[in-house]
């Protein structure tokens, strides 16, 4: 398939951005908001995402090694604390939602290591990568690519 590089809707466009730097905000670790937008990223499939968090991440100081055993995070022992193991569990949660829901479980985990305010924007964050994933999936935008 081509490659679409037209440009999204300017307002759909600035409508995500600033939902996206709202819940960053809100979140408060750039860090950490990297690491589950590159992990929602590699579960969606999504290059053009993937290409830039990796890059935000690296700016951010996630380490390489956390960057290179991200993919199996749970497995990957005490690399990962435990507020980004919680903040990952919730990621896959929300983005892959296999049984229509987030599990109790999962939800009672990350808001032990998050206050409310911190949790809303974290499940936004989430959410907020997830329209992006899609969009630029859907649409086959290719990594790096500039316009879209």
């Amino acid at each position: 398939m081509t490659a679409r590089t037209t440009h999204l809707d300017d307002a759909v466009r600035g409508t995500l951005r600033s939902l996206g730097a709202a819940a960053k905000r809100g979140l408060g670790e750039p860090a950490l908001a990297e690491l589950v937008q590159v992990r929602a990223s590699q579960l969606n499939h999504c290059a053009f995402c993937l290409d830039m968090h990796l890059a935000l991440a690296r700016e951010h100081g996630v380490s390489e090694r956390q960057l290179d055993l991200l993919d199996a995070w749970e497995e990957a022992g005490d690399v990962f604390s435990e507020r980004e193991r919680a903040a990952l569990a919730l990621t896959e949660a929300v983005t892959v939602l296999t049984d229509g829901f987030v599990p109790d479980a999962v939800h009672e985990q990350a808001a032990k290591h998050f206050d409310e305010p911190r949790l809303a924007h974290l499940i936004a964050l989430i959410s907020v990568i997830n329209t992006w994933n899609r969009l630029m999936v859907s649409r086959r935008i290719p990594a790096g690519s500039a316009k879209w």
